[in-house]
């Protein structure tokens, strides 16, 4: 790998972090749902860095459906909940503020990082350690949304964050067969149906809910 590519990569997974944290703090849904897309368009370019690098056109497949589902599909998916149900913020914390999150996402940065440097110390490719390490972290801080926040929506942007995290570690240490990814997506999917539901749901009566449904299904008859 040439050394302008590693400086690229690096540089995307500094900023990659950064969204992360910025998903962990944001309160307006619609800013975060942006930063969600901003975070798996990164990926994505990790993604086809490597396959300029080593010409694996199964890089290039999961770059592209990293692109149309996790950049486009997915976020509108959010945003129509979002607008159905009538909320723009998720100001509510629970276990952690948004101060002491961003403390404790750092210290499980370090720790992921000091396992990581015990175990793969024959690994002569830091690159791919590094790899690895951001993976393995990006799930952790997208499993700390998960704890963190409350609003079924939020929570599900810290799953997407969780297999965001996967993505990326697989890429550098277990590359993920490209059925397997197309599996993930459809699960992922399927998960924010669901969330839908849930969502229009709570802290509605079941004519709201039927209503908001009825709603919601009329977006894929359009």
């Amino acid at each position: 790998m040439t050394p302008s590519s590693i400086i690229l990569i690096k540089t995307l997974f500094i900023l990659i972090l950064g969204t992360a944290s910025l998903i962990i703090m944001m309160k307006s849904l619609s800013t975060l749902f942006v930063i969600y897309a901003m975070q798996s368009f990164l990926i994505a370019v990790v993604a086809f860095v490597l396959f300029l690098d080593t010409g694996s056109y199964v890089l290039l497949a999961l770059a592209c459906l990293t692109v149309i589902t996790k950049v486009v599909v997915i976020p509108y998916m959010l945003n129509r909940i979002r607008i159905g149900n009538a909320t723009k913020r998720d100001a509510e914390f629970r276990y952690l503020t948004p101060v002491s999150a961003i403390l404790v996402s750092i210290l499980l940065i370090f720790i992921v990082y000091i396992s990581f440097d015990r175990v793969f110390q024959l690994l002569q490719d830091r690159l791919f350690f590094l790899g690895a390490v951001i993976g393995v972290s990006l799930a952790l801080l997208g499993m700390m949304v998960i704890f963190s926040r409350k609003k079924i929506v939020t929570k599900t942007v810290g799953y997407l964050t969780m297999e965001n995290g996967i993505l990326l570690f697989g890429l550098f240490i277990a590359e993920l067969p490209f059925i397997i990814e197309i599996l993930i997506i459809v699960d992922l999917i399927i998960f924010i149906l669901l969330a839908t539901i849930l969502a229009f749901g709570i802290n509605s009566t079941e004519a709201d809910f039927s209503r908001k449904l009825n709603t919601f299904t009329s977006w894929f008859r359009e």
